[in-house]
């Protein structure tokens, strides 16, 4: 990734957030997004799942976080013939799992290196990290010891998605599995402990916000006639990519004279003429962190009113 390391602080504290308003007896899973294919072998930009990247800080396809709070300890090592790690670990073994990409020398040599299990502890701060193939022999006697099971799918409320994710498919293998249980739903937690930031959070949306008014910043002097909408886009992801920026938080918009009409306009592909307002609507991504920021310009730099405003 291009941003700096996040501290593993962070993620501590937001499961410690989360399993303090989990019911008792209740394990909650939560999985990475899909990558999501676009021709031959090829896929598009992976983009993690914020709830579990909020909780977890891992940022890479196939893992999955399982958090069980009250598991009973010795009776999990038992019944999954655990026997390395039986005397040296202490009770909350179990209480935290992580499962992630196995890596492979051939991994490492067409896509890089994934992390290693020490590295993704280090990252998450929690302790016992298995192979993503490990999973469902992993967590059957999980499931078992526990009442309740924290489903966690995408409940915002535009969301049109008809293709069924990776945390969907889960549900209803899962339900079907494990018929018996009780089911509750992690977003309504996760939106609640949202609301109050912690201090490190507040440090990264600064920083995407920062980088966000250097790319406006870079427009005040390249916009001009007869430059192209692409051409202010390409000057933008050239100031977010030079500052660690992943990239745009969403697709610009970057609308010129009547393109400005258009409510969600992302062609970007005409040309700036003066007379021309110019309007922009962008952000920029950090570690996971979204700026957002609209302002109309006149093509041609004549701003009579408010042209010394601090932006």
């Amino acid at each position: 990734m291009k941003y700096q390391r996040i501290p593993t602080s962070l993620f501590i504290k937001n499961r410690k957030k989360f399993t303090a308003s989990m019911k008792p007896g209740s394990i909650a899973i939560f999985h990475s997004n899909d990558e999501v294919p676009r021709n031959g072998d090829a896929f598009h930009k992976f983009k993690q799942n914020s709830d579990l990247f909020y909780l977890s800080g891992i940022d890479q396809e196939e893992t999955i976080l399982v958090l069980f709070p009250d598991c009973p300890n010795p009776l999990y090592r038992e019944m999954l013939f655990i026997k390395e790690t039986s005397v040296q670990c202490p009770n909350p073994l179990y209480r935290e799992m992580l499962f992630i990409k196995e890596t492979s020398v051939k991994i490492a040599i067409w896509d890089g290196a994934r992390l290693m299990p020490e590295e993704a502890s280090a990252a998450s701060g929690i302790e016992r990290v298995f192979w993503y193939h490990e999973f469902k022999k992993t967590i059957h006697a999980a499931f078992l010891m526990a009442e309740t099971i924290y489903m966690n799918l995408n409940e915002n409320d535009r969301s049109t998605d008809t293709v069924p994710a990776n945390a969907f498919r889960f549900a209803h293998e899962i339900k079907y599995r494990y018929p018996a249980h009780n089911y509750a739903r992690s977003a309504p937690i996760l939106a609640q402990c949202r609301m109050v930031k912690e201090q490190e959070e507040i440090d990264l949306i600064s920083e995407a916000v920062n980088i966000t008014r250097a790319g406006f910043e870079r427009l005040l002097t390249f916009v001009k006639p007869g430059v192209w909408e692409y051409e202010i886009e390409a000057e933008l992801i050239h100031e977010f990519t030079r500052r660690r920026s992943n990239g745009f938080a969403f697709d610009p918009i970057i609308g010129s004279g009547s393109s400005a009409c258009v409510l969600h306009y992302v062609e970007n592909n005409k040309i700036c003429k003066d007379g021309d307002l110019l309007l922009l609507d962008f952000g920029a991504e950090y570690a996971n962190y979204n700026g957002d920021l609209t302002r109309c310009l006149p093509v041609n730099g004549n701003r009579s009113i408010g042209q010394q405003r601090d932006f």
